[in-house]
């Protein structure tokens, strides 16, 4: 764990980019496959090298966010617009609540941009239920990636990706097996 705490601290956006671009990516590939509910290549080449390239984008956003957001609470709080000694919980709850309420939407809508441009086509749909997900799995997501130290935070943010679309996958395996 040191070798990759060291890594993170010496290279910051390039770890960010690779960790995203890995595994966001495979997030989509398993969304897809339990879809389907079989492994298979989801995308031809091209397409995954360009929405490796997408998530590599969304990582250096997130890892800017990251440090903002956390500078921010820090801030409020030493202003006196939050309590002055919140604990780690409490904190991580504050930072991953006005991240994903005031950074969210826009990441939200950019990865759907970016996924719009890969694809040719204009989809919106289900954009309503991406949004939903800044509360019902990012905020708390968000808490416990907050609650470690820095150096491990995007690594598990990236986890989160792949967890998520997982996730998702499952779910629309599920909605896809009621209608056959």
């Amino acid at each position: 764990m040191d070798s990759y705490a060291a890594l993170v601290r010496e290279h910051p956006l390039l770890s960010a980019i690779v960790q995203f671009a890995v595994l966001g990516t495979l997030g989509e590939a398993a969304a897809a496959w339990m879809r389907e509910r079989r492994f298979f290549s989801p995308f031809p080449p091209r397409v995954a090298l360009l929405k490796a390239l997408g998530w590599a984008a969304l990582a250096v956003c997130i890892k800017y966010a990251f440090a903002g957001f956390t500078a921010f609470v820090a801030g409020l709080s030493a202003k006196g617009l939050l309590p002055a000694q919140l604990g780690l919980f409490a904190f991580a709850f504050a930072v991953s609540l006005s991240m994903n309420l005031q950074f969210g939407p826009f990441l939200v809508i950019v990865h759907r941009l970016i996924d719009n441009a890969i694809d040719g086509r204009r989809n919106w749909t289900g954009i309503d239920r991406a949004l939903l997900s800044l509360l019902w799995f990012w905020v708390p997501a968000h808490t416990v990636t907050f609650m470690l130290p820095e150096d491990f935070r995007i690594g598990l943010a990236a986890v989160w990706s792949l967890a998520l679309g997982i996730i998702l996958g499952f779910y629309g395996a599920r909605g896809a097996g009621r209608k056959e």
